[in-house]
């Protein structure tokens, strides 16, 4: 007999499917891959949207998208080719200076933009302090928007005049809020904001002042021109330049959202299990239940293949409209999950595009494949003679194929929702583990049944006999739904953990104020004052600016790579620190502390794991630091791991007792002051507030108090 078209099989498939669904008999099957679909699709659109978000904070964070940063100003090529590749362009200069008025002085961060500025989000400010905030524009030329706390620090209201060096700016509007202020705890100083078209009259930006130049650029969405740009400098950037983009914020907040995505994933991969043993039970019935139609589809003349073929297209039309309707629900159900969430989440969130519906419907189609085929195939197999003998059944799958296709089905969808093949194989590994053990122990069971029933009464006989008569099939169903309790008790276990893990990272008393700037005649009074409003407080750390020049006689811009922290730490003065005890969250990797070094002519120093590596430090290194003016040695005595969350000051080097007692030096702290004593503490504890500068802790800078030093 001539083989059948296959456009014929494909209307036969069709038409028999039709047939089985009004029956009711592929109800379960359609609903177990709708489920699995939806939740997969749902939880995948979660995460992409809030990824995506997270992306679009961490440009308003830098102001653009990407950020070329500089103490000196950017090359003429440099702007060029960013303006010829259409990117749009805005320029900041910053700097601190003193602000003078007639009420006294005031050291400032001043920041001068363009009309440009900013590219991502939007400058914020108000008429007067505490009065309501409007969002866009910028200082025009002969206008300084300026920090409430200024205001209140020189006793000025809007409408006054404040003297940047040479030159003398009216106070437009207070500023409330800039989208790519820098999260560093020493760059709390008011903030002046100024038209860039006033910096030169200023005089203030003189050879060798110590200025930060950004150039901010900004693409077209899905413009590869931003990327080109970046390659076409990247090669040639001076020493004092680096660039940044997205990439840089989204690692720093990425981390607490990345263990909560990778959560759901987990849930969502127990609704698959869940979905994947209903789709396998189903197959099986819906195979058995058609041997007699495959034997008779046999003795009409179909081949083996044909037969197959026939009952694949099947199933692959209902997992395909299953899939479709799941992956429509999961997009439906994202919405859900961000309405009852919109408190605790960004308000702008991008949509999250067709890849987490795609990758929903691969997962159904997986699911599928790796649960149902293996039973399906036993229907190839069904001899035509079963038509006359219905005893007759077809010789069965072997038992790897079975559960191997289901084990790789199960890999991959693992691999899908985690991308961690590390955690697959261990999931999987354990799961194997788990279905033998318990697979074990329920055969035993079973066997012990068997004996026990022989002294029951008939119904219990009756009832628990047909598990005995079929034990394998008994002991895989009651397999497939322990290990489904197993997975779901393990994602309440997951759950917990990680509710515990989030609320203590912070303890209830971590600071929430931090205190810089203190003068060394106002230290004792400062720390009455925190006594007296019982505050519980870091110990007040001596911090003494200065620069790393060289190591082991080698400049030291010679031996770090760009874009690493070694070189960020390099470009800058590091607040230098000494300490008679190592610091509450710092623990040491290498070396010893003080008290158990002998005396040495150089002063040994203690240096942050992470920076030693970038610098290619190690134990008894000798570093050359300039402070103060001077040249002052050290000799490293030990390493360090810092933990960066706990809102206590911390530094990457910290200096032998007494090192640095002769150079002039101011005081940092950090404290936890009750809310019932916020009002007493006005804005800082003790006298003399204009020496120093406090903060609370706000929700989104909070890890200011964090960032490495």
């Amino acid at each position: 007999m001539a083989r059948l078209p296959l456009l014929r099989l494909f209307s036969l498939a069709l038409r028999q499917l039709l047939r089985d669904a009004r029956a009711g008999e592929l109800r379960v099957l359609f609903f177990a891959l709708l489920v699995a679909v939806a939740s997969s699709t749902a939880i995948g659109y979660f995460g992409a949207r809030l990824n995506g978000a997270m992306l679009l904070r961490a440009t308003e964070f830098l102001g653009a998208d990407l950020v070329l940063e500089g103490s000196s100003p950017a090359r003429p090529e440099q702007i060029r080719s960013g303006i010829e590749l259409g990117l749009d362009h805005a320029r900041v200069v910053e700097f601190s200076s003193v602000i003078a008025t007639d009420n006294g002085i005031q050291l400032s961060s001043i920041k001068a933009v363009n009309e440009q500025y900013p590219l991502r989000g939007e400058l914020k400010s108000a008429a007067a302090p505490f009065a309501d905030e409007t969002a866009g524009g910028g200082p025009k030329p002969g206008e300084a928007w300026v920090e409430a706390r200024l205001l209140t620090a020189l006793d000025l209201k809007v409408g006054d005049s404040i003297d940047v060096g040479m030159k003398s700016l009216r106070l437009a509007r207070v500023l409330t809020y800039e989208p790519d202020r820098a999260g560093n705890f020493y760059s709390l100083t008011p903030r002046v904001m100024i038209n860039l078209a006033d910096l030169g009259a200023t005089g203030v930006v003189q050879p060798g002042s110590r200025v930060s130049y950004r150039e901010l650029w900004r693409a077209a969405p899905s413009s590869t021109a931003l990327q080109t740009y970046r390659d076409l400098i990247e090669p040639g950037l001076a020493a004092n330049q680096r660039l940044q983009d997205s990439r840089d914020g989204n690692q720093q907040i990425g981390g607490a959202l990345g263990k909560a995505e990778r959560y759901l994933n987990m849930a969502s991969l127990v609704a698959v299990l869940l979905a994947g043993v209903a789709v396998a039970l189903s197959a099986n019935r819906f195979a058995s239940r058609r041997f007699d139609a495959s034997a008779l589809l046999r003795c009409l003349g179909l081949s083996r293949r044909e037969t197959m073929l026939l009952f694949s297209l099947q199933l692959s039309v209902l997992g395909l409209l299953a899939s479709l309707a799941g992956a429509l629900l999961g997009w439906l159900a994202q919405f859900g999950l961000f309405y009852f969430l919109h408190d605790l989440l960004p308000a702008d969130v991008p949509p999250g595009g067709l890849l987490p519906a795609i990758a929903g419907i691969g997962t159904g189609l997986v699911a599928l494949a790796g649960f149902a085929l293996p039973p399906l195939a036993a229907l190839g197999r069904v001899p035509p003679l079963r038509v006359l003998r219905r005893d007759l059944l077809p010789i069965p799958s072997s038992t790897w194929m079975v559960y191997g296709a289901a084990l790789l089905a199960l890999g991959l969808i693992m691999w899908r929702l985690s991308l961690d093949l590390v955690l697959t194989f261990a999931l999987l590994g354990g799961g194997v583990v788990a279905a033998l053990i318990l697979g074990g122990l329920l055969l035993l069971l079973l066997q012990s049944l068997r004996r026990l029933l022989a002294r029951a009464s008939l119904p219990w006989r009756l009832g628990l006999g047909q598990l005995l008569r079929y034990p394998l099939a008994a002991a895989g169903q009651s397999l497939a739904f322990g290990l489904i309790l197993l997975s779901m008790g393990l994602i309440a276990l997951l759950r917990g953990e990680l509710l515990d893990t989030w609320q203590n990272q912070l303890p209830k008393d971590a600071p929430n104020y931090f205190a810089l700037n203190i003068l060394p005649a106002d230290k004792d009074a400062f720390g009455a004052r925190l006594l007296e409003l019982q505050a519980q407080s870091a110990p007040l750390y001596p911090v003494v600016p200065g620069r790393l020049i060289s190591v082991n006689g080698e400049p030291v811009q010679a031996i770090v790579s760009k874009d690493s922290s070694g070189d960020r730490a390099i470009q800058r003065d590091l607040s230098l620190t000494w300490a008679a005890d190592l610091p509450p969250g710092n623990a040491l990797t290498a070396g010893t502390w003080w008290s158990q070094q002998p005396g040495d002519e150089i002063p040994g120093v203690s240096v942050e794991a992470k920076v030693a590596e970038s610098l290619k430090l190690k134990l008894d290194d000798h570093l050359v630091f300039t402070v103060a003016g001077e040249t002052r040695e050290a000799r490293v005595t030990s390493l360090r791991t810092i933990n960066w969350d706990n809102f206590q000051p911390n530094f990457f080097m910290i200096f032998q007792p007494g090192t640095l007692k002769d150079l002039p030096a101011t005081y940092l702290t950090s404290f936890y002051l009750a809310p019932a004593m916020t009002g007493r503490s006005s804005t800082c504890p003790g006298p003399s507030r204009r020496s120093r500068s406090c903060r609370s802790r706000p929700c989104w800078n909070s890890c200011a108090a964090s960032s490495p030093k």
